[in-house]
């Protein structure tokens, strides 16, 4: 919950209870809102209609999906990639807990774990990122938060679409190689 004194916002388990948020900060968290607020989750889909997307579960359940994508946010995190990337990078799970019921397992008593360690609203209902944060650090070493975190190296940063975001031209090997490609490209310094 987020309470508004004087145009700064404060997140009410910080010291002193008035931490100070600008209101451009405060308008700014609001536009990244918990996604679970943005999802409409029915039985065997999500659709975000703010950004016209929709992933279709056939394995796992959708609040465990909805979950998932924002976990993959909260664990590699980048503003400026829309949420239906990180969909995309979840949906390999969705896919191999239908052939492996050891997957399913882990993924829904995962995401069981990571709902019961944040209470009522579960992990979805987190608004404040420093808290969802706290539980992953409480939950990195255990196989579930590895299996997902692992996954996700591959299934976000191999989507072509992405790589101009990063400022990655993609392999240069078929287009000559990097020497005559930008190799002597020094601009960032």
């Amino acid at each position: 919950m987020v309470t508004i004194f004087n145009r700064k916002a404060t997140a009410p388990d910080e010291p002193g209870g008035q931490a100070g948020l600008s209101r451009r900060q405060l308008l700014k968290r609001g536009g990244m809102a918990s996604l679970g607020a943005l999802l409409v989750i029915s039985s065997n889909s999500i659709i975000h209609p703010q950004q016209a997307w929709g992933l279709e579960t056939s394995n796992l359940k959708p609040e465990t999906m909805a979950t998932l994508i924002q976990l993959a946010r909260d664990i590699y995190p980048h503003d400026n990639i829309p949420d239906r990337f990180y969909a995309i990078a979840v949906k390999p799970y969705d896919a191999k807990a239908g052939s492996d019921a050891k997957q399913k397992e882990l993924i829904e008593a995962g995401i069981a774990d990571l709902d019961k360690r944040a209470g009522n609203g579960g992990y979805l209902g987190l608004d404040w990122e420093d808290h969802r944060l706290k539980l992953l650090r409480q939950i990195e070493d255990t196989p579930f938060f590895q299996t997902v975190r692992g996954g996700l190296v591959t299934g976000l940063y191999n989507q072509k679409e992405l790589w101009p975001l990063f400022g990655y031209e993609g392999e240069a090997y078929s287009k000559g190689g990097y020497i005559a490609r930008g190799f002597s490209d020094i601009e960032w310094l």
